[in-house]
């Protein structure tokens, strides 16, 4: 017998959960994409992105996933033989260091240990030597997918600022837009980039780079940048076409015109706040079962914890063991413990991943967490009981004395 028939719960980091009302907005005939509705809703969108990013900068929309706005980030300002600096949170900020690589461009990493933040000084140490001020670009994480760890940008802006180097602060909030805090100018990045298929809760295939005066004096200074990746033309078109490099993905647009209304509604404050009081739920059950047991948070620190993503350790072989279980017996999804392999867990199956970002509200995340504790006992792995009750209780003093 299984319980999982119903509604299942994609709780991974990403895809998110898609609303009904952005599927239904896509659940269309394909428009004309050279005149008429289409081409008047997409300008209406860049007003509306820009205040997700919190930025008054511009923004150019490609068809691609993370790893292309990786791509068009360093293509516009970073030419082949420059460097970047890259402190290394986890597998994706490695990854972005990998994407330079390719292009032709020297990354100096500087690898931080698991579940830890970016480390200011050890930036500051790495620009400081930089005397020549070779390195153009600070590429950092801010929300580490696969450890689930935070790090602060503007204190990376303030060490910059600090030394007066002259580099781009480059930020990848794939995983953390419209989920946990993040303020592009007051905060001052010069390029963030993110994807649709988290915090926007459409499906995946827009990626998005905001950038600034800054940034878009480097990119003059380029020597070329290829026709797909340049931003200019897409984030200043004169033509219709050119907000995409051709034909227009049309279906996705729908879908973020009715994601980017609901966040306008719901106001970019509350629903930062909806995240942290979501996420200190699932930190405060995972804590609570680890008393009992190898349940572990990846992040001590819960000021270095994402608000949409939480990565934990258990051991193998639980890990494989729960999201199996979870899966299977109560249609609920676990994400996979990406890039957190150990000498004795070659496969990293003793990790595994919370997604709790977007389209979640308190009875998900209850649901998530009710799911979890039953498999833990299902399973007979060792834990205290009670997470749920524990979970609750934070959603209650959250919510006390409110309408």
């Amino acid at each position: 017998m299984s319980l999982a028939h119903g509604r299942p719960y994609l709780a991974i980091p990403g895809p998110s959960v898609m609303p009904e009302a952005v599927l239904r907005a896509m659940h269309r005939a394909a428009p004309n994409i050279y005149e008429g509705a289409l081409p008047e809703m997409v300008a209406g969108l860049m007003p509306d992105l820009r205040y997700v990013a919190q930025t008054e900068g511009e923004v150019a929309i490609y068809i691609a996933n993370g790893h292309g706005a990786w791509e068009a980030a360093l293509a516009n300002t970073v030419a082949s033989g420059e460097t970047v600096l890259v402190p290394a949170t986890g597998r994706f900020g490695h990854g972005w260091a990998d994407m330079a690589h390719g292009l032709g461009i020297e990354s100096q990493i500087i690898d931080h240990d698991r579940g830890a933040p970016i480390d200011p000084e050890r930036v500051r140490v790495a620009l400081a030597a930089d005397k020549g001020q070779k390195i153009k670009a600070v590429l950092a994480v801010h929300v580490d997918t696969s450890t689930s760890v935070r790090s602060d940008i503007a204190a990376l802006r303030a060490v910059l600022d600090e030394l007066g180097h002259p580099a781009l602060l480059m930020a990848d909030c794939i995983a953390s837009l419209g989920c946990d805090r993040f303020e592009m100018d007051a905060w001052g990045a010069d390029i963030m980039v993110t994807g649709s298929q988290k915090g926007l809760m459409v499906p995946p295939g827009l990626a998005f780079v905001f950038f600034n005066d800054r940034a878009a004096q480097a990119r003059a200074g380029m020597p070329r940048v290829s026709w797909y990746w340049d931003w200019a033309p897409r984030a200043n078109p004169d033509g219709f076409y050119q907000y995409f490099g051709g034909t227009a993905p049309t279906h996705h647009l729908y879908g973020l015109r009715v994601a980017l209304d609901m966040i306008r509604e719901e106001g970019i404050e509350a629903i930062w706040a909806r995240h942290e009081v979501l996420a200190r739920a699932i930190w405060t059950a995972v804590e609570h079962w680890g008393q009992g047991g190898p349940l572990r948070l990846t992040v001590a620190d819960p000021a270095h914890r994402s608000h949409a993503v939480t990565a934990l350790r258990i051991g193998a072989p639980y890990g494989e063991q729960l999201r199996q279980w979870s899966d299977g017996q109560a249609g609920v999804t676990l994400g996979i413990g990406l890039g957190m392999s150990e000498p004795e867990d070659p496969h990293g199956t003793g990790f595994f991943r919370f997604g709790h970002m977007g389209h979640v509200n308190a009875h998900m995340i209850l649901g998530l967490v009710g799911t979890v504790e039953a498999g833990l006992d299902a399973l007979g792995i060792p834990h205290t009981t009670g997470g749920v009750t524990k979970a609750a209780q934070i959603i209650a003093e959250a919510t006390r004395d409110q309408d």
